[in-house]
This record gives structure tokens, C-alpha cells and sequence, in this order.
């Protein structure tokens, strides 16, 4: 068994490096409990690399991920950056990661933990026992089709385009990939699309039935994206594995964080042939940065994403489960996710809860 790795470590802007310092303490007692030796190597992406190098994604950063195992993103972006033109903003850097990795299979998970119920702003009898996956197209679609920009008509008015295009390929590999985990899960695949207005997501349609009869064994529906987003608020439990568009899936999984109680308890990873990188789904929240109140659970889940998918080790995602769990259970909670009776704590005190958690797990 292979015991050595390489992660690459982006902490980025914002709170991504405090969400990323307690990622970290949790990789280190893994690295001592299976007796790995995890190598850590820190670059800059987003925001703070284009103050230092005038770019968002540095060639070096991009060099230290393709040398990576798996990569480990904190957050990019933030309003001091929306002035400057739009290819050198933050969150180009986190497309320009997508398209040069191949990053084409984004995993949202959104399960509650029984002790956030009441944080959730849905009834506790709506969400109790949610455990739906998202699975998002994330290289293809609206954010990269071309044609795209800001133009000038023939009578002088401007205007702006973008174009959504998918190809039979695109939508048959993160196809494939739903009706995997689904057979890992529930057996069940809701396709979302808005096929009786958008051409290309007509075709989705027509490409995902068509796949469909290589997994018979799986159940599949398709939904139109706006009743999709009324049905996770109506009977979010109805859903196993939602399988949906770049744009589509940014937008759900959005909202099915809401349904967990936070924004800051998902975490996500995005798979391609040969690479992966892992994040919580959450961005910069500048105006909470360097005042110890962000959440850093999303991240923490994440690492237990990146040792299941990108090291094939299955136990390490399970225990990080139950350290976060069992931290809950005894009324710890961050700002995000305060109820009455509960005891607040900030960042670094969650990050060292869930460590002394993790270490009490044979």
C-alpha cells in the first residue's frame, strides 16, 4: 500500500488560509494515525497571488499541482478585486485550476447532522436524515462556451454574451460518473436540465437517457431546474444523486447547503482523469477574514473527501465523519450555526475540537 503522498495546500483569500490551518491539524493526526508520510506544499491562488505576482494562478502554483496527489483549496476572491479586469480576477484562477486540470466532476454532498437540525431553516421533519449528492458538470456549459464578451450592436448599443454548449462527451463522462456513486448510494439519478427552453440542455436530456440503458439497474428522472429548486425546499429527501449542468449545479448545491444549516458545513471535490482538488463550497466572506468566526467544518469534510477519492483510503473520510459529528453532539458551534443552549466557538477552537475528537477514534 502506497504510504507517501503529495497535497497541494491553496489556502487563497479571505478565510480560506484559517479555514485551511485547521484542515491541516486534522491531516497531520491522520498522517500519524495510518503511520502515512503526507507531503504539504503551500502556493499561492486567487487574490493574494495576483498582489504578488500580477496574476491569479502563478505558473508555479499550477506546476505544484499537477505534481500533487490531490490539491486542498481554501477560498479565492473578494470585493477589493472586482475593479480589475475581469481575466485577472480571483476567481479565474479557480476556472483557470478547472479547465487545466481537467476538473470536469464536482461532488457536492449535503447531508444534516442530527444535532443541526433546528439550524436548518427548514422544519427538523423536512431535513431529518438528508443525504443527497450533487453531481455538477464543472469544465463545460455557460462559464466556458464560446463565444463570450461585451460587444457593440450595429445601432451602437452594447451588449453582453455568453454561450451554453455541451458536446455528446462532456455530458456522457459526468453522466457516468452519477450513475457510479448512485450505485454506491440509493440507486437514484434526477438529471435537472431546462430542456423545454434551452436547446443544449434538450440535448443533455436526450444524452443522459441514452446512457441510462447502460444502467438499468439505476433509477433515473429528469427535472426542470426551476421545479428542482422548489422540490429541495418542498421534500428535499426525495433525492439521492442530482446530476446537473455547470450553472445549474452552482446554483443548487447553493441552496441544498441551506437545507444542512450552513453554507459552511458542505464540502466538495472535483475529479478529473488525473487529477482532484477538494473545497468547501463556501467563498472568501471577507468581512468575517482574520476575526475567528468562519466555519471550518466544510474544509475539515473536504480532507475526508480527498483521502477517499484521491488516496483510497476509505477510513480516514469515515472518522473525520465522526469526530465532526461527535464535536456537534456536544454543542459546539461556530457563529454560522448557533442555536440557544449551545456553546459558540470560534475557528481555531472548532479545528481543535474535532482534532481532540479525531484522536480518541482506534
Amino acid at each position: 500500500m502506497k504510504t507517501e503522498f503529495n497535497i497541494a495546500v491553496f489556502p487563497g483569500d479571505g478565510i480560506g488560509p484559517e479555514v485551511i490551518t485547521e484542515a491541516v491539524k486534522i491531516i497531520k493526526i491522520i498522517e500519524s494515525k495510518l503511520n502515512l508520510r503526507i507531503n504539504l506544499t503551500e502556493s499561492l491562488v486567487g487574490g493574494c497571488a495576483y498582489e504578488a505576482t500580477g496574476c491569479p494562478l502563478p505558473d508555479d502554483t499550477l506546476d505544484i499541482a499537477k505534481k500533487a496527489d490531490g490539491i486542498l483549496l481554501g477560498a479565492v476572491g473578494g470585493p477589493k478585486w472586482e475593479a480589475i479586469d475581469f481575466s485577472l480576477r480571483p476567481e479565474r484562477a479557480l476556472l483557470g485550476l478547472r479547465s487545466s486540470l481537467g476538473l470536469y466532476a464536482n461532488l457536492r454532498p449535503a447531508r444534516i447532522f442530527p444535532a443541526l437540525l433546528n439550524a436548518s431553516t427548514l422544519k427538523p421533519e423536512v431535513v431529518v436524515g438528508l443525504d443527497l449528492l450533487v453531481v455538477r458538470e464543472l469544465t463545460g456549459g455557460i462559464y466556458f462556451g464560446e463565444p463570450r464578451g461585451v460587444g457593440t450592436n450595429d445601432d451602437g448599443h452594447k451588449h453582453a454574451f455568453n454561450t451554453l454548449v455541451y458536446s455528446e462527451p462532456e455530458i456522457q463522462r459526468i453522466g457516468k460518473i452519477a450513475f457510479d456513486v448512485a450505485r454506491k448510494r440509493n440507486s437514484k439519478v434526477c438529471s435537472v436540465d431546462k430542456a423545454n427552453v434551452l436547446e443544449a440542455t434538450g440535448f443533455w436530456r436526450d444524452v443522459v437517457t441514452k446512457l441510462h440503458s447502460q444502467f438499468s439497474d439505476i433509477e433515473l428522472s429528469h427535472m426542470y431546474v426551476d421545479n428542482c429548486a422548489m422540490q429541495l425546499v418542498r421534500n428535499p429527501k426525495q433525492f439521492d444523486v442530482i446530476l446537473t449542468t455547470n450553472m445549474f449545479g452552482d446554483i443548487l448545491s447553493d441552496e441544498a447547503s441551506m437545507l444542512t444549516g450552513s453554507i459552511g458545513m458542505l464540502p466538495s471535490a472535483s475529479l478529473g482523469e488525473k487529477y482532484s482538488m477538494y473545497e468547501p463550497i463556501h467563498g472568501s466572506a471577507p468581512d468575517i477574514a482574520g476575526k475567528d468566526l468562519a466555519n471550518p467544518l466544510a474544509t475539515i469534510l473536504s480532507v475526508g473527501m480527498l483521502f477517499k477519492y484521491s488516496l483510497n483510503l476509505e477510513e480516514p473520510n469515515k472518522w473525520i465523519e465522526m469526530a465532526v459529528e461527535a464535536t456537534l453532539d456536544n454543542g459546539a458551534r461556530t457563529l454560522d450555526i448557533m442555536s440557544d443552549g449551545m456553546n459558540q466557538v470560534g475557528t481555531q477552537e472548532m479545528g481543535d475540537l474535532v482534532a481532540t475528537e479525531l484522536e480518541k477514534i482506534n
